[in-house]
């Protein structure tokens, strides 16, 4: 997964696109499980924009986003925010979630 600044998920938002920010820091265990996981979904969605952010570059930006914790999964359609999720719980339960929601 690509690594985004916050100028390209601005850019993202302003330009009314969908797509996937994954938001999380190098540290956190929990954080290297979710990548594993968005791997795998990042191969069985192709066509899906997805990106990934290290908050840590990147606090007040997870402010203004109304970040919690991390990891973060931000799904975005049309520009706007349309869910925020922290329990990745599964690969099957991630690609519900996201096709439902996108």
């Amino acid at each position: 997964m690509q690594e985004w600044s916050q100028e390209e998920i601005e850019k993202l938002i302003k330009d009314r696109k969908s797509g996937l920010v994954y938001l999380y820091t190098p540290l956190c265990g929990t954080c290297q499980l979710a990548s594993k996981m968005l791997t795998v979904i990042e191969q069985l969605l192709p066509d899906q924009l997805m990106g990934k952010a290290d908050l840590n570059y990147m606090p007040e930006f997870a402010g203004i986003l109304g970040v919690e914790s991390v990891p973060c999964l931000i799904m975005i359609k049309d520009g706007n925010i349309q869910e925020k999720l922290y329990a990745f719980h599964s690969v099957p339960f991630l690609l519900d979630r996201i096709k439902s929601v996108l």
